[in-house]
């Protein structure tokens, strides 16, 4: 740029020169100017042509799900299959019946030497078995594993009949449903009795087969028949057999039945007035003031319904203050009628006190708070134990996030324990077993703690399978511990030499 400037001579008097200026020295003031008309342009485009408007809005487990014309058209026939393979002789005494074991609390009552560590030669792996993805557990009732799994190259849901020394398949009954993997298939676990296996499937498909034979009892499709809403990433509720009655929360036009396992008759409805939906929670049994009831947090409101006498399957209390999107630990049961809730994606936990007047039963929320604030959980349903709760904290529980934990029920929001910043478990697993915890983290990598309700001490660890999401229950009897990987099913021997 060229410009004119006034010097003064020594006679004084005044003379114009030209002045060669750089360009970039002033250009810098028309920046501002830029900016803004840049601003305007941004605005003017977004307010014209909306970037987000194909978006849809975020709903915690809708990844991944599609419509699938499949689903509409297709008929179910429910254990239409079936291939005998061969038989073993029992193990008597090797139980683990049902989600969380015979007594629902995630607590072997067996006194068997387990192992304190896992040795210079590592983990005594006796078998090892390729399942359809998912998060699937198995229940163990004298030396056979019942296992539900999918088999993805024929579309069908398969109960499995295994041993347990071996692995060895024994028997499998199947029928064809249409699945699309969605954070895996199949993640329940069957209920066995002396002579009934109960499932359900991931669509919500109930089947009852004779524990020894695998022949077919019955199947209910609740999808069907009830018209249920299979929630998100499939059904993870785990059926209950209460004396040869199989326990189903449906949360369609019943919101819960009870089905005779010999017969496949509906024993007992309960209505679902206020339109609630089926949660991936399990039914869990209580008892308060000498009646027996079942709990249930289904989307939109946790219930107790009748167990027994001329008023089963009605409701005996409600409450809708606890209504998460998701719910996907069972409740516990705690002392003196009260019960913990929890749930994921920023929920936190809840402490319910079930009270009784003249017969009339209600319950009330007595603590609430978030995830960061006390005890909580996502995916695994805590561990009632002499009196504390036992926890892996949810990953949004700040400082706390996948620390396993203890707490007094007295105060959910007072820390007894916790595992500390450098041990955190991600979703996995925890079963307590001869004065042991048993700890499963994402990754296949197995913790064995001390029982201890003042300091976290840790015994052992090593890594038992390379595997991704080892988010299925963990399962011990006899010495033997079953834990699985979202394709693998493996079988340890934790005995104690």
């Amino acid at each position: 740029m060229i410009g004119l400037f006034n010097i003064f001579t020594a006679s004084g008097k005044s003379r114009y020169l030209c002045e060669v200026t750089s360009p970039g020295k002033n250009i810098f003031k028309y920046i501002p100017y830029v900016v803004i008309v840049l601003a305007i342009g941004v605005i003017t485009w977004w307010f014209l042509h909306n970037p987000v408007q194909s978006f849809s809005l975020a709903v915690p487990g809708m990844d991944n799900r599609t419509d699938d014309p499949a689903r509409a058209t297709e008929t179910i026939h429910i254990g239409e299959f079936f291939e005998y393979i061969g038989d073993v002789e029992p193990v008597p005494g090797t139980r683990w019946p049902r989600f969380r074991g015979a007594d629902l609390d995630n607590i072997s009552k067996e006194r068997i030497p387990l192992i304190d560590s896992w040795g210079s030669s590592g983990p005594d792996i006796l078998w090892k078995l390729e399942l359809g993805e998912g998060h699937a557990a198995p229940a163990i009732y004298d030396g056979r594993i019942y296992l539900l799994d999918y088999n993805e190259a024929l579309k069908q849901d398969a109960l499995r009949c295994l041993s347990l020394e071996t692995g060895e398949e024994l028997w499998r009954r199947s029928y064809r449903v249409h699945l699309k993997r969605n954070h895996g298939l199949s993640r329940t676990v069957p209920a066995v009795s002396e002579d009934y296996v109960v499932t359900i499937g991931p669509r919500c498909q109930v089947m009852c087969v004779d524990r020894k034979s695998g022949d077919l009892l019955w199947g209910i499709d609740l999808e069907k028949e009830y018209g249920v809403e299979v929630p998100f990433w499939y059904t993870g509720q785990c059926p209950l057999i209460m004396n040869d009655t199989a326990i189903i929360a449906v949360g369609g036009s019943s919101l819960m039945i009870g089905v005779d396992c010999k017969s496949g008759n509906i024993a007992w409805k309960t209505p679902n007035p206020n339109g609630w939906k089926m949660s991936h929670a399990s039914v869990m049994p209580m008892t308060f003031k000498g009646k027996k009831m079942y709990i249930y947090p289904a989307i939109g409101g946790v219930c107790g319904i009748s167990a027994e006498g001329p008023n089963r399957g009605e409701i005996l209390w409600e409450n809708l203050e606890f209504s998460p999107s998701v719910v996907v630990p069972s409740p516990v049961v705690l002392d003196r009628g009260r019960i913990f809730l929890t749930a994921g994606y920023g929920y936190g936990g809840t402490v319910m006190q079930v009270k009784e007047q003249n017969g009339e039963f209600s319950a009330e929320i007595i603590q609430k708070y978030k995830p960061s604030e006390g005890v909580a959980s996502e995916q695994q349903t805590p561990i009632y134990y002499n009196g504390y709760l036992f926890s892996i904290m949810p990953k949004d529980a700040g400082g706390f996030r996948n620390e396993f934990v203890c707490f007094h029920p007295d105060d959910c929001q007072k820390v007894v324990m916790r595992s500390g910043k450098t041990e955190r478990f991600g979703l996995g697993p925890y079963i307590i077993a001869d004065g042991k915890f048993f700890i499963l983290s994402d990754d296949g990598e197995m913790t064995i703690a001390k029982l201890s309700t003042n300091q976290f001490t840790m015994l052992d660890r090593t890594r038992i399978i390379d595997g991704q999401d080892s988010w299925g229950p963990i399962a011990i009897t006899g010495g033997y511990l079953l834990m699985r990987d979202s394709k693998h099913l493996v079988c340890l021997d934790v005995r104690a030499e």
